[in-house]
C-alpha cells in the first residue's frame, strides 16, 4: 500500500535578521519583514521565542511560546488587515 500526500508541500518558516524595528521571516522562498510597529506582540521579545514558529497549515503562521497566531495574507498585504492589537504599545496616558 502507498501513502497519498495530501496538500502542497510547504517549507519551515525561519525568523532571521533581528533589529529593534523588527524581524525578517523567511518562507517558501519568500522573506517578509515584521516590524513592532505592525505586530506589537512581538515587541520585547527574545530571538529564541521568535525562532520558535510552526506553520500548522500553508497559511497559517503560530508562535506557541508566544500565544501568537498568524494568517500569512496579514504578512503578504498588511494594509488588508488595519486593526493592530494594542497588547504591548506604550500610551501617554
Amino acid at each position: 500500500m502507498t501513502s497519498v500526500l495530501h496538500g502542497a508541500a510547504t517549507s519551515v518558516p525561519t525568523a532571521t535578521d533581528f533589529s529593534p524595528e523588527g524581524f525578517k521571516l523567511l518562507l517558501d522562498g519568500e522573506s517578509f519583514f515584521v516590524p513592532f510597529s505592525r505586530f506589537p506582540w512581538f515587541r520585547g521579545v527574545d530571538a529564541i521565542h521568535l525562532q520558535r514558529v510552526t506553520r500548522p497549515s500553508e497559511q497559517h503562521l503560530c508562535w506557541p511560546d508566544l500565544d501568537v497566531d498568524l494568517s500569512l495574507a496579514s504578512l503578504r498585504d498588511p494594509e488588508a488587515f488595519p486593526l493592530v492589537s494594542r497588547r504591548g504599545l506604550r500610551t501617554t496616558d
